[in-house]
């Protein structure tokens, strides 16, 4: 029988991506929301680059999750 830290540490290993791309996707909608309705005069960083940026990486996620899913990755 394995130890239970193993054990967790594989969990760990395998929701590693599942996890990364969630948080990717809440990054992407935050960075397009805030290109979307920031106001002009209180931005911090371009709007237009957020929206650009966050649709970039949205993109990249999706992108990923479909070739995850093509090749059997745990999603």
């Amino acid at each position: 029988m394995g130890h239970a830290g193993s054990d967790l540490c594989e969990v760990g290993k395998t929701m590693i991506g599942p996890v990364s791309r969630i948080i990717a996707r809440y990054i992407a909608s935050a960075l397009v929301t805030y290109g979307m309705f920031a106001a002009p005069d209180a931005a911090m960083i371009e709007p237009d680059l957020a929206l650009a940026v966050g649709a970039v990486v949205g993109a990249a996620v999706e992108g990923a999750y479909a070739i995850a899913i093509r090749k059997g990755w745990t999603t």
